[in-house]
């Protein structure tokens, strides 16, 4: 009996590509690059399962394919708004995410994110790397303390617990949430956390307000201008969830004009592109999408991949699928 074809669309961890092609016929993107829309039709086209991720946007369009052969859509990543899940669902296509095996990783980013901007760390390595530093002084480079602030998070899935596990044992900080769809209340009992009627409630207390929200239509430029302005002047912004949450050229404005204190990020609105004005700006964190990227978290995320394939091709249901 032949083995089903599976047609992975980025390079992934060795280890997981190796069991791939143990337990597959497997065609791997040999020079990593990002996949057009008409290779991804074509990948549907020739394979039983296409292995997408994040950065694959599997829209209507790729998905109204012709002749498609593709029963699966396996994604490599716990966020789900870069494929069309009606289009898929309409396509007949099973689709799974991998949850879980990354909370601890970005999270653990996260914080990096929040303590990097805080403390001005990045402007201050590039200030001694360009040979500007001439020695200690008591009024250079200060930053802003961590422990004992409000850190804010909007949403409260895994990750944002995860964060606020961190930071209110590690740091004393005081958590505060909203989420539409609030964890049960033995889930957050340790944190000590307070729950907001409103993100604008959120904004207005927190000194670091921490997005942990999916993203997608409901929550599109959920940071923009208001919501900037309703922060504290002395207030940081850290994303680690999705890019398209922020209005990038709002963000751009409020920093340039001290709304904000600053922020750290690790997605971006239109990646890899980076709107150009946070370039410029000192008092900005920029992370190249790096929430994942551990080699125990980028091979357990694969293997998830592997186990929800692994499931759907001996005729049962994945744990982890979404449609």
């Amino acid at each position: 009996m032949s083995k089903p074809k599976l047609i992975v669309t980025r390079r992934w961890h060795p280890d997981v590509e190796a069991v791939l092609a143990e337990r597959y016929d497997t065609q791997l993107n040999a020079d990593d690059h990002p996949m057009s829309v008409a290779e991804l039709q074509d990948a549907l086209r020739n394979a039983d399962a296409v292995l997408p991720t994040v950065s694959d946007k599997v829209t209507a369009e790729v998905l109204s394919v012709d002749n498609m052969r593709a029963k699966m859509l396996g994604s490599n990543g716990v966020g789900f708004n870069h494929i069309d899940l009606e289009a898929a669902k309409a396509a007949g296509l099973t689709v799974t995410n991998t949850p879980e095996v990354l909370t601890d990783c970005t999270a653990d980013l996260a914080m990096a994110l929040l303590l990097t901007v805080a403390r001005r760390v990045g402007e201050g390595e590039r200030h001694l790397r360009n040979g500007e530093w001439t020695g200690w002084r008591p009024t250079h480079m200060m930053g802003t303390s961590v422990t004992g602030k409000t850190l804010g998070l909007i949403g409260m899935g895994r990750i944002a617990r995860a964060v606020a596990a961190r930071a209110a044992h590690g740091f004393n900080m005081k958590i505060i949430y909203h989420d539409p769809f609030p964890p049960k209340a033995e889930d957050i009992a340790d944190l000590h956390a307070t729950q907001c009627a409103s993100p604008e409630e959120v904004y207005a207390q927190a000194d670091f307000v921490s997005l942990h929200c999916p993203g997608g239509k409901e929550t599109y430029h959920l940071i923009g201008t208001d919501a900037l302005k309703a922060m504290k002047s002395s207030a940081f912004l850290i994303n680690s969830a999705r890019g398209d949450v922020i209005d990038e050229a709002a963000l751009v404005t409020a920093l340039e004009n001290g709304e904000i204190a600053g922020a750290g990020l690790d997605v971006f609105e239109n990646e890899p592109v980076v709107h150009p004005g946070l370039l410029k700006l000192e008092n900005v964190v920029l992370l190249p999408h790096l929430g994942s990227a551990t080699q125990e978290t980028r091979k357990a995320m694969g293997m998830r991949v592997v186990e929800n394939i692994d499931a759907f091709f001996a005729g049962q249901t994945p744990r982890d699928k979404l449609v």
